[in-house]
């Protein structure tokens, strides 16, 4: 403890942060030694989070995380705080106990109603989208690896994308063509070794969208050694099994190649092959490779049928053609006295949604 606090006094430290987790006790007693704040790995990512959070759901997330672990560390911080005010103990000395721990879980709860209604909201996005008829690709991966990178290529957007950790929070999902075939694609929060079960429980309706995927692209940074690419990997295809999401088909995009030579790369993908489902070197930054994903997806999304249909041309069948060209790809359109001759591609069970309208609209539907 004398040499800790020497180290801080030498290197003029203003805080002191342990990878492992910290009793409030031994936080209490490190600080009252070295005169400055002690904190855990937990509360390290809990901090970054915060700095990371845009919008108001993450923002809620990460209070409730907060909150829960001050729930359950409050009646130990409180009666060390009476003892003497310590970096990270300042003012809990003025709170009795149980009026402290009151307020505390009352925060959890107003906090856990706003995030109900979020995600009441997202869940009607979520149908709605279904409605659309297109399947889904989530993006995963280790945080920093380039998922919202990959995103922005696939879409032409521009969702912030730097070397900081975390930088995606919340999801963002677009509609994306892959040869004429189009597909929502969902960005969502980065993983990370050892996420603490009470983060995971917090960004439960961010990460379960990975759950409601057709498909998952699982990006991975190739350009790191190879024993931080495996490391890393096992955390990811870890995490996927933990929120539910292992059934789902994944397309390992190992990205960065164009941090590598021609001979590092085909050295890693030998010795990542049997570790990493349906493997594709890219590179979402230099656009490299991007068609082989693309075509890849298309390969485990190929349960697309064609149909066709013969409907009367009423305002009310008008209607419903409009809905059709937005919510499926639309091959060819023929009109005729008054008919007209659609031939679409889409999912099985949407096909089997538009012979329904169909046939209540007095048409014809065959598939091909």
């Amino acid at each position: 403890m004398n040499e800790l606090a020497e180290l801080v006094k030498e290197t003029s430290a203003q805080k002191i942060i342990f990878d492992n987790h910290l009793k409030t006790v031994q936080a209490y007693n490190l600080a009252k030694a070295t005169g400055v704040e002690a904190i855990d790995r937990f509360q390290l990512i809990l901090e970054i989070f915060t700095r990371r959070a845009t919008t108001t759901e993450a923002q809620l997330q990460i209070q409730l995380a907060k909150q829960r672990y001050e729930l359950a560390h409050a009646k130990e911080r409180v009666r060390l705080a009476k003892m003497g005010e310590q970096p990270g103990f300042m003012g809990l000395g003025a709170y009795e106990v149980e009026v402290y721990y009151e307020a505390v879980k009352k925060q959890v709860h107003a906090i856990r109603k706003k995030l109900k209604k979020i995600r009441e909201k997202r869940v009607l996005h979520r149908e709605r989208r279904v409605e659309l008829g297109f399947s889904s690709i989530s993006l995963a991966g280790y945080t920093n690896a380039g998922k919202s990178s990959l995103f922005n290529a696939l879409t032409e957007e521009t969702v912030p994308a730097n070397e900081a950790l975390f930088t995606t929070l919340s999801t963002t999902t677009r509609l994306v063509e892959f040869f004429r075939k189009k597909f929502l694609l969902t960005d969502t929060v980065g993983f990370i070794d050892r996420l603490p079960l009470t983060l995971i429980e917090a960004f439960h309706s961010t990460l379960e969208e990975t759950i409601y995927s057709d498909l998952v692209f699982l990006v991975v940074d190739i350009s790191e050694p190879i024993n931080l690419i495996e490391k890393k990997l096992a955390v990811c295809l870890e995490t996927i099994e933990r929120i539910g999401a292992s059934g789902i088909p994944i397309i390992t995009a190992l990205n960065k190649i164009d941090l590598l030579s021609e001979t590092e790369i085909q050295q890693k993908l030998e010795a990542l092959k049997e570790k990493t489902p349906n493997p594709t070197p890219i590179s979402a930054l230099r656009r490299i490779n991007l068609d082989s994903l693309k075509q890849d997806a298309l390969k485990i999304l190929k349960n697309y049928v064609q149909a066709s249909f013969t409907i009367p041309l009423t305002n009310e069948n008008m209607s419903f053609l409009s809905w059709l060209f937005k919510s499926a790809d639309v091959q060819s359109v023929k009109y005729a006295d008054n008919f007209a001759h659609i031939v679409f591609e889409a999912a099985p069970w949407f096909a089997e949604k538009v012979r329904k309208h169909v046939e209540e609209l007095n048409g014809r539907f065959e598939k091909v």
